[in-house]
């Protein structure tokens, strides 16, 4: 089932960060580089997220959490920032790691893009890591294609050729062909 979260109130905190557990933990030396403990670390980071999408994220017009839900298990999630009217930034594509090589994050992508083809035209931006095939793999099987060599981070301005630009494109009236 796909959740659509418009504000903070509609987030299951424990069950997002449980998505984004592994990368928290991860992020710990980047956030908490001294900090010993990586557990308390940890904490720290899901903390963090969870204050970034209380007072910044959501603040934003346009701002939407998505998450697939299996048997009340949040196994997926994504968000998304309108930037104007028909653009869409879309970030934090996380599966939980049990849950991963079932074709849930694919889902998602499908679930998201079909929702959006409901309003009409749009073009959905994201920037993948140029290392991370499996989700490189994932989006383009979902009908993104590869725009640029650098990825933009559309909110903040920044750019990073360590990341491709990736595009999906729906015109209202189009039939875009996807992988199955």
């Amino acid at each position: 089932m796909l959740i659509r979260i418009t504000e903070y109130g509609g987030i299951d905190e424990r069950k997002l960060m449980d998505v984004y557990a592994e990368s928290n933990y991860e992020n710990t030396d980047y956030f908490f580089p001294d900090m010993e403990d990586k557990e308390a670390a940890a904490k720290q980071v899901e903390a963090g997220f969870l204050e970034f999408l209380k007072n910044d994220f959501f603040e934003h017009a346009g701002a939407e959490y998505w998450v697939l839900e299996k048997e009340g298990l949040w196994v997926s999630a994504l968000r998304t920032s309108l930037i104007e009217p028909g653009l869409y930034y879309m970030e934090a594509l996380e599966t939980r790691p049990e849950c991963r090589k079932k074709g849930h994050a694919a889902e998602l992508l499908r679930e998201v893009t079909g929702h959006l083809k409901e309003e009409g035209s749009f073009r959905l931006c994201c920037r993948v890591s140029k290392r991370n095939i499996p989700s490189l793999k994932t989006h383009l099987k979902c009908g993104f294609r590869i725009v640029s060599e650098e990825g933009l981070d559309y909110l903040s301005g920044e750019r990073d050729d360590r990341d491709y630009g990736l595009e999906y494109r729906h015109e209202a009236g189009e039939r875009q062909e996807v992988e199955k």
